[in-house]
């Protein structure tokens, strides 16, 4: 931006700038002026005056439109990479006069793109404008942005005056969650070592034993948890929560996020940590999340939250557990530090051989190694690999 645009912006946003029409109407002045000055001619002098009457006027009546209007903001709903974000604003106008001819500019942070800017022809007296658009949320993260701009030329289009309302927003981008039929990862933990699986395949499986808490049902939930009586009674389907087998394995999925990851498969990572923490929670599994920046959490929510803000090489302020843990990671030194009963899964880095190498670590144990040219939902669903011991 030159040193012109930076004082035009600096003019309209404490005062006015003038606009095109503006510039023109004041050139014409100057020129009327000076040749009234040179002539003596009285029409000249009254045309001069007459048109910097008009300039004083249009400085004066934008900056007024511009008072008395609050802005405010609809909190942002969460929503999952890929989706749209929705974003309410609401205008008000507290005087008993009409507000016309305005542009609102939200200003955006530069990764959700240009400021978005929408015309509004009339605001009526005490009255309310609610204004709503969407963002594309290409990629998931927090992203908070603090104002929005009102601008107007109005009533006479000569000067543009702008003025600043501080409007603090947070749009929260969830990852993306996979639909996961069958995952040997979650599926095979506890099996060799695990006296607690029979009881917990067996509750997976019931139809009869205690119910912890009816709830609405839910797209994907088994048939056979419908209380049918239930259902009758309140004219919904309703579903039964058993209790689950207490003393089940618990599952951690720890996320490497204190190493240097590759941007891209990075992304990869995080939307594999949610797949896979939502499968196991759907099979009644008590799972929790690993990262290094937030330690061990839990809940739906919190976990969403917690990857949709995590970075890579984050600073670490918590250690990971020394349970047993599902390892996401593309340090492949890592894998020798795992204790026994952990999985793991290998994002190959940039420096690191053609895939298909074998891997030097201290414990044989199972896990995947990502391939960055097949789909992720197919490879979380492939048989387990074992890592070589030498």
């Amino acid at each position: 931006m030159n040193i012109g645009h930076k004082i035009a912006g600096w003019l309209e946003n404490r005062a006015v700038t003038p606009a095109y029409a503006g510039w023109l109407l004041s050139g014409m002045t100057v020129f009327f002026f000076g040749s009234a000055t040179n002539t003596m001619s009285g029409w000249l002098y009254a045309l001069s005056g007459g048109s910097l009457a008009l300039l004083g006027v249009a400085a004066v009546l934008p900056t007024k439109s511009l008072r008395f209007l609050e802005v405010g903001r609809h909190p942002i709903a969460p929503v999952s990479a890929g989706d749209q974000i929705t974003v309410e604003l609401e205008i008000e106008n507290r005087t008993r006069s009409p507000k016309t001819l305005l542009q609102v500019l939200d200003i955006l942070p530069f990764v959700l793109g240009e400021p978005i800017v929408r015309p509004i022809e009339l605001i009526e007296p005490e009255s309310t404008y609610r204004l709503t658009y969407y963002l594309e949320a290409r990629q998931r993260g927090v992203y908070r942005w603090q104002e929005v701009h009102l601008r107007t030329a109005a009533p006479l289009g000569l000067f543009w005056c702008r003025r600043s309302r501080p409007l603090k927003a947070v749009a929260v981008v969830y990852p993306q969650v996979l639909p996961l039929n069958t995952c040997p990862l979650i599926d095979r933990i506890g099996q060799e070592d695990s006296p607690q699986l029979y009881d917990r395949l067996r509750s997976q499986t019931a139809t009869e034993g205690l119910t912890r808490n009816l709830r609405p049902y839910r797209h994907g939930d088994p048939t056979r948890l419908i209380h049918w009586r239930t259902s009758a009674r309140y004219g919904e389907l309703r579903v039964r929560e058993l209790e689950v087998a207490a003393g089940g394995q618990e599952i951690i999925i720890a996320l490497d996020s204190a190493a240097l990851w590759q941007a891209e498969e990075f992304e990869r990572a995080v939307t594999v940590a949610a797949s896979l923490y939502f499968y196991a929670s759907k099979r009644l599994l008590n799972v929790k999340l690993w990262t290094a920046g937030t330690g061990l959490v839990s809940g739906n929510r919190v976990v969403l939250e917690t990857l949709a803000a995590v970075n890579a090489a984050e600073d670490a302020i918590d250690s990971r557990s020394q349970l047993s843990i599902i390892w996401l990671t593309q340090n492949s030194a890592s894998l020798s530090t795992l204790t026994p009963g952990s999985r793991w899964l290998l994002w190959p880095s940039s420096t690191a051989p053609e895939t298909g190498e074998k891997l030097l670590v201290k414990h044989d144990l199972p896990g995947l190694q990502i391939r960055s040219d097949r789909p992720l939902e197919l490879q979380l669903q492939d048989a387990l690999e074992r890592a070589i011991s030498y």
